[in-house]
């Protein structure tokens, strides 16, 4: 197979490669190899720390499998790294906003907004209540930001936080949060995501939102119920005495009400459509400058200074920006939660996502990913199975290529003719493309989103999979709608 030229200028330009040579077993060999390897590596090696950098090298010897078949199959070396280049340059915007968010974390902690959020949160917030509080919160927050990741970033830090000092688990709390955020990022038209289904399979977008709607909505309220089931079952002590943390917090910051006006600016920039990165730059300095006003003893703090002056605020601020930070608390699991990795702290998850594409470039590169797209489509004929496959080769590619835009981007290009064939309207695909390689992308530790949700809440995708309730139901969800044929849009008859 002859190298391409492979520029795309967004995911839905993104070529998908063919190699007639490649056997479905053999585009199959580097998904055992990888699924063998990630399994030994977790169960009995390294467990929880595999994501601290070998679970990133097994993505590489994953990648060098796949070579080996592509040379066999007749792929130039030269095909493979234009591809894999192609594949890194596409996550470039998502690397920088990981960075933008580390040292947005850091002046957000120095500067007393964060701890302002758990602060008032722990008294206004009904701990009886906080999971699905937390839910409903993340999900008008994405739908108007159309970002789970700004979401993520910045109210659910800080439930995260919340939670963490009432006592929640905290893989619950994150669980509800990416719930929340999923839910908005599918539903608004403000997502990318949401824009590109539709174009992949040839539908409309706010038709296509509101065909969303019959899947999701209940697929949210069935996620509610769970949580409100969970909260009436827990113990949190945090109902019984908040006084000592709300003490903690007050001492060893300036707690104001005007330090919100940061995060309400960032969010009010983004509902008017601010890309994520001038938003997220904006913040970061904002709340360096708040910083600075607030919190001057805490910045003379981190440099040691005596005095507060621009060369002690400036090394201060850079260095919550930066590198690791931490306040000092007299509670000691609120100073466990009132540190900072900065920027230094986002780098193991982007040493993740290059990983992880290298790997997925190199599929693509050889063919695999559209063999095995095609050879899951060959296995069934009926409508319902039809809906079945693209639900699998989602789910799939979301673990394979670790992009949650291939896992939109390929099967909608693969099954839009099938769907056609079967007279089934866009919004079917559409809708299935986002219920299935939308919401389980997070669920994946080396796919981008996982990877990134992790990085940003704290919280170990393992620990906070099990109960993010609207992701992994969503797929079955849009699979009982195909097998009792409810709301599924025919063509119009021309």
């Amino acid at each position: 197979m002859e190298s391409q030229d492979i520029k795309p200028q967004s995911p839905k330009d993104e070529p998908i490669v063919e190699n007639r040579e490649l056997s479905i077993w053999e585009a199959l060999i580097p998904v055992f190899a990888l699924v063998i390897m990630l399994f030994y590596n977790v169960k009995f090696a390294f467990g929880d720390d595999a994501l601290s950098g070998s679970n990133q090298f097994i993505l590489l010897l994953g990648a060098a499998v796949a070579a080996i078949v592509g040379f066999f199959n007749k792929v130039s070396y030269d095909q493979m790294l234009e591809e894999v280049a192609v594949n890194i340059k596409s996550t470039s915007g998502a690397l920088l906003i990981l960075l933008f968010v580390g040292s947005l974390a850091g002046t957000w902690l120095i500067s007393g907004i964060i701890p302002s959020m758990i602060y008032y949160g722990l008294q206004i917030l009904n701990p009886t209540i906080f999971l699905p509080a937390c839910v409903v919160i993340c999900a008008i927050i994405s739908i108007a930001t159309g970002s789970s990741w700004t979401t993520s970033a910045t109210v659910g830090i800080a439930l995260v936080g919340i939670g963490n000092a009432l006592g929640i688990n905290p893989g619950m709390t994150a669980g509800a949060v990416i719930s929340g955020a999923y839910f908005g990022d599918k539903m608004s038209p403000l997502s990318d995501t949401t824009n590109l289904a539709p174009a992949m399979a040839g539908g409309e977008l706010f038709s296509h939102i509101k065909y969303m709607t019959y899947t999701t909505v209940p697929t949210l309220i069935v996620t509610l119920v769970l949580f409100i089931i969970i909260s009436l079952s827990l113990d949190i002590h945090g109902t019984t005495d908040t006084s000592a943390m709300l003490q903690a917090i007050d001492s060893a910051f300036n707690i104001s009400p005007w330090l919100f006006l940061v995060p309400v600016l960032v969010i009010f920039m983004i509902v008017k459509k601010t890309p994520p990165l001038p938003a997220l730059l904006v913040g970061t300095l904002l709340g360096g400058i708040f910083a600075l006003i607030f919190q001057p003893e805490i910045v003379k703090q981190i440099t040691g200074a005596t005095e507060l002056n621009f060369l002690s605020g400036y090394k201060g601020i850079m260095t919550a920006m930066t590198v690791d930070t931490s306040v000092e608390t007299t509670s000691a699991e609120l100073n466990d939660l009132f540190s900072s990795g900065g920027m230094a702290g986002m780098l193991g998850t982007i040493w993740l996502i290059v990983c992880a594409m290298v790997f997925g470039g190199i599929m693509d590169a050889i063919g695999a990913l559209s063999r095995i797209s095609k050879a899951v489509l060959n296995l069934f004929d009926s409508v319902f199975g039809l809906f079945a496959s693209t639900v699998i080769s989602c789910i799939g590619l979301n673990a394979i290529a670790s992009d949650q835009y291939l896992a939109i981007v390929i099967p909608g290009r693969m099954y839009k003719k099938a769907f056609e064939d079967k007279n089934l309207a866009p919004e079917n695909l559409s809708r299935t493309l986002e219920d299935s390689g939308t919401v389980t992308s997070v669920l994946v530790p080396w796919n981008t989103c996982g990877a990134y949700q992790s990085s940003v809440l704290g919280v170990d995708t393992w620990s906070y999979a099990g109960y993010a309730f609207f992701n992994y139901l969503s797929p079955f969800t849009t699979l009982l709608f195909a097998a009792f044929r409810i709301k599924i849009k025919q063509l119009t008859d021309k």
